[in-house]
């Protein structure tokens, strides 16, 4: 029994040391703590979505997830074959052209009326803090730190692993001018060495001028937060950003709810609406959307076109690989939404509407 417990003992102690990591980021504190509990969106210690939203479904036990997710059958979770990818020169691109890259997942950059945008950046290689474990599909990782230009605004929606890499960030703190976030998560940034200066971070529904015609508007997302033990202390988020000639909502993670209906109310139609669609689970529904609500989702915020992200490089749920980008467009056949799917790196042309994206995820296994 002694050597039970000194085990359990020892393995807690190694626990409490890796989490100290500064990898994990810090808990707000201070003058930002004291902001927070201010926040009519932080209440009983955390932060909360608008309405109820259980971690798991009605007909859900955490003892049945991590069986399924242990045992249950997994079909092509994760693709045998390379994902195709392209690679274009980001540093010399033409300042002129209007444009959005994407690095698979959530992972996109963006050059619009002048400036340089980046969300969400994973680019070391894998979504988690062990890097052996949730590492990327083979040919998703076309693109690294030293291939981006000067980024004018990084987008961070929230915490987690596979939304905000440690690794990225640090090698990109020479290049950012301005981090913007969800009220909390710039404590993580202040604790890797970022000039609380360049940090905004707003919570819901609030707005952001950034330059001349570049505005965002912070929105709200149904999710959670956290990067250790310690949930929602830092808020997730969505954006409206405006430009002088385009209007993009910014999803980040999000399950199903009456919120979009009145960000598209609020700050909409938007010219494009990028939402996650990828690593769902009828288990976590609330948290994240399935593919056809996905495509609700577009038309409650008056979207022209419609980006589907968050799928092809990371398997964070128990789906099929591929299964996302075929649920979708099966289900657009009947909503006729104009997609946008390109391959990893593939440049696309936010203003020509009449650009054609093949079904590249076909045949590839």
């Amino acid at each position: 029994m002694i050597s039970i417990i000194a085990i359990i003992a020892l393995l807690a102690v190694a626990v409490f040391i890796f989490l100290q990591q500064p990898m994990f980021g810090k808990i707000p504190s201070g003058e930002r703590l004291a902001r927070i509990q201010k926040s009519p969106n932080f209440r009983d210690g955390s932060f909360q979505n608008l309405n109820h939203t259980p971690d798991l479904s009605e007909d859900a036990t955490y003892y049945s997830v991590m069986k399924e997710f242990i045992f249950g059958e997994k079909k092509r979770v994760k693709p045998t074959d390379v994902i195709p990818s392209t690679k274009i020169d980001l540093l010399h691109l033409d300042p002129a052209k209007d444009v959005l890259v994407w690095f698979g997942h959530s992972s996109y950059f963006i050059q619009i009326d002048g400036k340089k945008i980046l969300v969400d950046p994973v680019l070391s290689g894998a979504a988690s803090p062990i890097s052996f474990t949730t590492k990327a599909f083979q040919g998703t990782d076309a693109y690294t730190v030293e291939d981006l230009p000067a980024i004018d605004y990084l987008f961070i929606s929230h915490d987690h692993w596979d939304h905000l890499d440690y690794d990225t960030v640090l090698k990109l703190k020479s290049k950012v001018g301005k981090v913007i976030c969800g009220l909390g998560t710039g404590e993580h940034f202040e604790s890797w060495g970022f000039d609380k200066n360049m940090i905004i971070e707003k919570d819901w529904n609030e707005e952001i001028i950034l330059d001349n015609g570049f505005v965002a508007h912070t929105a709200p997302a149904r999710h959670f937060s956290g990067r250790g033990i310690l949930r929602n202390r830092a808020l997730w988020t969505s954006f409206a950003l405006k430009t002088p000639t385009f209007n993009f909502f910014i999803g980040g993670d999000s399950g199903y709810d009456t919120h979009f209906a009145q960000i598209g109310k609020n700050y909409g139609p938007f010219d494009l609406a990028i939402l996650e669609n990828g690593q769902y689970d009828k288990s976590w529904k609330y948290i994240h959307m399935m593919p056809e609500e996905v495509l609700q989702a577009a038309k409650d915020l008056g979207a022209k076109r419609l980006f589907p992200v968050h799928s092809s490089k990371f398997a964070l749920g128990n789906h099929a690989w591929d299964e996302p980008l075929k649920r979708i467009t099966e289900g657009n056949k009947s909503v006729n939404m104009p997609l946008i799917t390109p391959i990893i790196g593939e440049q696309v042309n936010l203003k020509d509407t009449t650009q054609v994206f093949k079904q590249w995820w076909i045949g590839v296994e």
